[in-house]
């Protein structure tokens, strides 16, 4: 026989807990356990439970316990079975609520603040313009965005850690399938083990022997075996039947499909090695076409719209905070040595482009072009007041500008001058990938002790490496956390 129908041992993801639907705790009692499928619409229904709880508590309890009145409760159910839908679908919308993507804290909970106050605010504005704001109190509306962004972050915290702990230790519900596939894949496929852990129990396994697909048409062989699969699937209580086949192999899984269509029952090709690696990425639709996202903007639409809102109230805020210290080192680098008090040179910016970044001279020269030579300690072009405006950062502060004309971001990977960007760009490996986002005036480098003079290759991919993992990784609670850390090494003397 070139080709078997076989059943795993003991050990194996297809046999052990296939007829359980519980499994024993310490106590020696039984605790349910959820089906993989049924994750996603749980987790939804929770998410509308704690919306609406929150909108009742935030409105109807602030008002009990702070204005000594029961307002009437039905508007505030309905405004939190508003938020909760809302919220709902653009989480599904985002693929937040595939278990792969609940199982990271990090990533649901900047979804869910981004999403949450995104919602809030739209519906606070059309309460505005419908003339309905005066039914609900500011303190009611603070009190049902704090109390449903808090709950939605706990209740975030405490699935990542159920769902990373059933998916390690394979305690989802069983759910009874059938697998037909090449030998050689059902053997060295990590699918198999990852379904396994998702609670997929194979109930019979069919092997295809490699010399099978070498036939012309369907043999024989492969009839027979077929149809001993339609013949358990109606005998077994098999949900799925599951095709575990290179792709490659179009006629064959043409051939079986067609045989199985007897069937009631959802058959699903998984991916080989050659293709899980793009379907596991987000699929849009390129006009009629469907594809398979190789990179994504590292910043959607609505992310970089609240970096843009962040950058801008904290631009204007900074610089009517500190315009007086501003003016006071304008008049000292005029007092101090000849030349401007700015200082402009060229940058590469947002996928490139160029820019003129602004800052405060701290130099005799005016160096920009082609060639520019970094700043050294003890550099004899640096002032007498340079020296010390660089140590405290004081130079930085005209980047505001550059800010606030959308150049540059509070935060992002330092920007270099142009020379120095063509000369790493040869020596440093993705160095280019940096310019994914917009420059910062301070970054997740600097923030870890990289500023300053980078004289070798080493220390220059260091700080990419850095930039990169702020990229990948940018939230708005990161760019806080920068900026404190920033705040906190500003007067230490790094740079020079």
């Amino acid at each position: 026989m070139t080709l078997e129908a076989s059943t795993s041992g003991e050990g194996s993801i297809s046999r052990g807990r296939s007829g359980e639907t519980s499994c024993p705790d310490e106590s020696g009692g039984a605790r349910l356990r959820l089906p993989y499928h049924l994750v996603e619409p749980t987790v939804i229904a929770v998410d509308i439970v704690i919306a609406v709880a929150a909108c009742v508590m935030g409105g109807f309890g602030y008002n009990w316990v702070f204005l000594g009145h029961t307002p009437a409760i039905e508007p505030h159910i309905a405004i939190g079975v508003l938020a909760s839908i809302n919220l709902s679908a653009v989480l599904a919308a985002r693929g937040d609520y595939r278990v792969i993507n609940l199982i990271s804290f990090y990533r649901q909970a900047r979804e869910v603040a981004i999403v949450w106050s995104g919602v809030c605010l739209v519906l606070i504005g059309v309460a505005f313009l419908l003339k309905m704001s005066e039914d609900f109190s500011r303190g009611a509306t603070l009190s049902f965005f704090v109390l449903g962004l808090g709950s939605m972050l706990v209740w975030r915290r405490l699935l990542a850690r159920s769902l990373g702990r059933a998916f390690t230790a394979g305690t989802f519900a069983p759910r009874k399938v059938m697998v037909i596939g090449e030998r050689d894949r059902l053997v060295a496929s990590p699918t198999m083990s990852e379904i396994g852990r998702c609670g997929y129990t194979p109930i019979r396994t069919f092997e295809i022997a490699p010399g099978e697909f070498e036939a012309i048409g369907v043999s024989g062989v492969l009839r027979a075996l077929i149809e001993d699969a339609i013949e358990t699937a109606r005998r077994e209580p098999v949900v799925e039947i599951l095709l575990l086949i290179g792709w490659e192999r179009k006629s064959t899984i043409e051939s079986i499909a067609q045989m199985l269509n007897v069937l009631p029952i959802p058959i699903y090709l998984l991916p080989d090695a050659n293709v899980a690696h793009y379907l596991d990425r987000r699929a849009i639709t390129v006009g009629m076409t469907l594809a398979a996202e190789i990179q994504r903007a590292p910043l959607t639409r609505t992310e970089q719209f609240f970096k843009r809102f962040f950058d801008l109230i904290g631009a204007t805020a900074v610089l009517f905070l500190l315009s007086p210290l501003m003016l006071i080192t304008a008049l000292f680098i005029k007092l101090d040595s000849p030349g401007p008090v700015l200082f402009f040179q060229t940058r590469n910016g947002f996928n490139g482009r160029k820019f003129r970044i602004v800052k405060f001279r701290t130099m005799y020269v005016l160096e920009d072009g082609d060639h520019i030579r970094q700043a050294t300690r003890a550099d004899p072009r640096v002032t007498p007041l340079g020296r010390w405006l660089r140590r405290a950062n004081i130079d930085e502060l005209p980047q505001l500008l550059n800010v606030l004309k959308g150049e540059m971001s509070l935060v992002g990977p330092r920007p270099h001058a142009v020379a120095h960007n063509s000369e790493f760009e040869k020596l440093v490996a993705n160095y280019a990938s940096r310019q994914h986002v917009k420059p910062g005036i301070t970054g997740w480098a600097q923030a870890n002790g990289y500023r300053g003079e980078t004289p070798t290759p080493d220390l220059m991919a260091k700080r990419v490496e850095f930039d990169l993992w702020y990229i990948k990784n940018w939230s708005m609670w990161l760019d806080i956390r920068i900026l404190f850390r920033t705040l906190m090494l500003g007067l230490q003397p790094t740079a020079y």
